[in-house]
């Protein structure tokens, strides 16, 4: 693959309903590099990321992975570079048994069943869930399915991890095994998160998006320790950064409405992107000669859009 193995170039994309998450956004990312991606709920993050392996393509602009330019047509090659792991675990673990899981992708690239369970073991060693390999994922914990979620897609043996908050629904102790886990990985790291401690305890490079465009790229170091940088951005400085003397209650001073509001904006933007996803596998039902199931899909899709809606009324109340 080229050096510059991610590149964004003047990328714009738009929602059905008219939102525009992305609006000129560009940056590169080189072989190697570990980059967190930071800002508020709706700024855009996780609608960048699914542009990272062809889940959604831009309306105008260019993206590159390495010597491939994302479009329909090089989304299944794309894909073998470009290991996924989304917020929730659920949303990627689907199998029977963990080992299920973690060899579905392998099989789909057609490897022998002896180069599969290989693979299989040494990914779950590697995320320290070897002793699960043969339990449901649904009797996992979270941080158990976050490891295997993991070993999923590294099992594929991707250049690129790229996840969407990823310590999200992680015990303090497993946040910080996940933290070890990917300090040691080699490959290209791309994190969304709005924890900032991990962040900055993961990776070098930090980039700030606000209204879908770049508002900051540098170290994370100078990124996260900017104060005024982050609050025009709507974001606070790590908690490792906070002074302890500025006078704040304690437990923090959002109240509960104040809580709901920043949780319906987080709902808002992923609400949007599970409907692109059923529209998505709507089509490929369709193309797969399923038209009752494509029918179904569509309608999910639809109504799940509808809520757009009710969540922006819900927002407006908490004002």
């Amino acid at each position: 693959m080229s050096h510059h193995i991610v590149e964004f170039r003047d990328v714009y994309f738009q929602y059905p309903d008219g939102t525009e998450p992305l609006s000129g956004l560009s940056f590169r990312i080189t072989h190697g590099e570990s980059v967190g991606i930071v800002g508020a709920n709706g700024a855009g993050k996780s609608t960048l990321l699914l542009h990272m392996n062809g889940c959604l393509l831009p309306l105008k602009g260019t993206i590159d992975i390495g010597d491939h330019q994302v479009t329909k047509e090089t989304r299944r090659e794309i894909r073998k570079k470009v290991g996924m792991i989304f917020q929730n675990p659920d949303d990627q673990l689907f199998m029977p048994t963990v080992f299920d899981d973690v060899a579905f992708g392998p099989l789909n690239l057609g490897l022998a069943p002896d180069r599969v369970r290989e693979r299989v073991e040494t990914s779950l060693e590697r995320v320290g869930s070897l002793a699960l390999m043969h339990k449901p994922p649904h009797h996992l914990s979270g941080g158990q399915k976050s490891a295997v979620a993991i070993a999923s897609v590294i099992a594929m043996q991707p250049d690129i991890l790229v996840m969407d908050e990823p310590a999200s629904s992680l015990d303090p102790r497993a946040r910080r095994y996940l933290i070890n886990l990917l300090n040691d990985f080699e490959h290209t790291k791309i994190i969304a998160s709005h924890d900032l401690d991990l962040i900055l305890d993961v990776c070098e490079r930090c980039i700030v998006i606000k209204n879908g465009k770049v508002m900051a790229d540098g170290p994370s170091e100078k990124i996260l320790s900017d104060r005024a940088l982050l609050e025009d951005n709507h974001l606070e400085l790590p908690l490792s950064l906070q002074g302890r003397t500025n006078n704040r209650k304690r437990g923090g001073t959002m109240n509960e409405i104040d809580k709901l509001n920043h949780l319906l904006g987080h709902w808002l933007e992923h609400n949007r992107e599970h409907a692109a996803t059923y529209g998505e596998w709507g089509n490929k039902a369709a193309s797969a000669g399923k038209p009752e199931l494509a029918a179904i899909l569509k309608e999910i899709a639809q109504k799940t859009s509808a809520m757009d809606v009710l969540f922006q009324r819900a927002a407006e109340a908490c004002k």
